[in-house]
């Protein structure tokens, strides 16, 4: 599948009064053309921080490594000036946040927003034009009464359609790529459905590659083809989607899916939980992030980082359990070696 987005060595650092948060260690991925691509992990992990990066979305206090390489559509974007980003943002790449009331202006109309995504990009567009375009993104993210929502505010509005706002705003423009981060997270799991559903049919009617942002593996189950799973600011593991569900390659990730409550389990008890807490990114592990949570640690993991695995067809994990040489003794990749 032909890229239309290559991350090459992506490391983001924040400067602060206690030290440089390294919040993203050397990140490398590829998006496809019409792929959906989902990024999960827990909270701290880099996932945002890492789509914010793609756009330079960053405070002023972060810092992209030099080395790092961002290539979107053959254009390298991490030499770009900001007036050459603003020409992408919005118009090339887009961009859904998690919370829409905090990203729509409260005292504008959400029509009057909408609209100024379009005049950004198409100064020749007149007023009417500009109407006609909003009231069909409206009913292209199944806003009822378009003519009425345009001239009301985000608070009269519920969450679940301030995020089909967000969602039309972020189409506006007919992107070649979506930034979804994590826009099902307020939600209620009914209004969750109908977001998840709205995103495919757009992605199958437009064609755009998609990158969404979750913690929650059943919304990534749903929608996405492939998954990136993140930790302590790098990606522990990468496969399709349904080889992830079907074989984890990763402790981390064996531990993520053991956390999804299930239908038949004992109601009595306690939720699966992973013990511990991810690493301090001021100062983070010199070996793998997730070897003081792991069950199956050896004294390798927490003296150096492993390399990636290849374990298939677009699938790779970082864990030293998987080298040909690991003991097979608690090593949940080599059970039928331990009998």
């Amino acid at each position: 599948m032909e890229a239309i987005l290559t991350v090459n060595n992506l490391k983001t650092t924040f400067l602060t009064g206690s030290g440089a948060v390294q919040a993203v260690r050397g990140i490398s991925f590829q998006v496809g053309k019409g792929e959906i691509v989902g990024i999960v992990g827990e909270s701290g992990s880099g996932k945002s921080v890492s789509s914010m990066s793609i756009l330079r979305l960053l405070p002023g206090t972060a810092r992209i490594d030099r080395e790092s390489s961002i290539v979107f559509d053959g254009q390298e974007l991490t030499g770009l000036t900001p007036k050459q980003l603003r020409q992408i943002r919005g118009k090339r790449i887009s961009m859904i946040f998690q919370d829409p009331m905090s990203s729509l202006n409260p005292l504008i109309p959400v029509g009057k927003q909408v609209e100024e995504m379009l005049k950004i990009h198409h100064k020749e567009l007149t007023r009417e034009q500009l109407r006609r375009q909003v009231l069909e993104l409206f009913g292209q993210v199944r806003i009822p009464e378009p003519e009425k929502r345009l001239k009301e505010f985000p608070h009269q509005f519920s969450g679940g359609m301030r995020q089909r706002v967000m969602i039309a705003m972020a189409l506006a423009n007919k992107p070649d790529l979506l930034i979804a981060d994590e826009p099902t997270t307020a939600l209620d799991v009914t209004i969750q459905d109908q977001i998840l559903k709205q995103l495919r049919t757009l992605q199958q009617e437009s064609g755009a590659s998609i990158i969404f942002i979750t913690h929650d593996l059943g919304v990534v189950a749903e929608l996405c083809q492939r998954v990136l799973v993140m930790y302590g600011g790098l990606i522990m593991e990468e496969a399709p989607i349904d080889d992830l569900f079907e074989n984890p390659g990763h402790p981390y990730t064996m531990g993520l899916m053991a956390s999804i409550p299930a239908l038949n389990q004992d109601k009595t008890g306690r939720l699966p939980s992973i013990p511990g807490s991810p690493p301090d990114m001021t100062n983070p592990p010199q070996g793998c992030p997730f070897a003081p949570r792991c069950p199956y640690a050896r004294k390798i993991c927490a003296a150096q980082c492993p390399p990636y695995v290849s374990l298939g067809e677009n699938r790779r994990s970082m864990c030293w359990l998987l080298q040909p040489d690991a003991p097979a003794e608690n090593n949940p990749f080599r059970k039928e070696a331990a009998r």
